[in-house]
């Protein structure tokens, strides 16, 4: 049952597929980021800056790529450690599913892991160097990532969403799974 606090006894699963929402934006966004042309010395030149934010240099491909991978991080721990264990102390049927789920979240965090390593790479190379990671490195890993995170947003939202809006008691998993701070 929804804790009394939040007023909210449904409409958790709707909830959830809008935080899922805002995710696959931020990384069409940071995608998108990726491939316009780069002009670090002259953002509003051709092409227009790098970056959503206005950054036109790889410091701000980093902090970007972060911030993206700092939201999904945050919400999959949020359900794993609240949402999840929560689901399984009333709901302890939904083990075989919630294990998968969070199965899928270690997939996941093994590619934001290599997202963060090529972006720090990337900011770090000197600008006349021959990049070991770059742009297109960075690319691919987001294409890898955007596939997962459809597959895993659609199973999720499909698998959980009666029990969410049955209602589940809220001790405060929500923030961390349906609010992202602006990057």
């Amino acid at each position: 049952m929804a804790s009394p606090s939040t007023g909210r006894t449904a409409a958790l699963s709707l909830q959830l597929a809008r935080a899922h929402q805002e995710l696959r934006r931020r990384l069409t966004d940071l995608r998108a980021g990726l491939d316009r042309p780069r002009h670090p010395r002259d953002p509003g030149g051709p092409g227009g800056p790098d970056l959503p934010d206005g950054s036109g240099d790889d410091g701000g491909l980093l902090t970007h790529c972060l911030a993206f991978c700092t939201a999904l991080t945050n919400h999959h721990q949020g359900e794993d450690t609240g949402l999840f264990a929560q689901l399984l102390r009333e709901r302890p049927d939904l083990a075989p599913t919630i294990g998968k789920l969070v199965e899928d979240h270690g997939f996941i965090t093994h590619i934001l892991t290599r997202v963060r390593h090529l972006a720090d790479q990337t900011a770090h190379t000197a600008p006349d160097a021959a990049p070991h990671a770059g742009p297109e490195a960075i690319g691919r890993e987001l294409d890898g990532l955007a596939a997962i995170m459809e597959s895993h947003f659609a199973y999720e939202e499909r698998a959980i969403a009666a029990a969410l809006d049955a209602g589940v008691s809220d001790d405060g998993w929500s923030d961390p799974v349906l609010r992202f701070r602006t990057p």
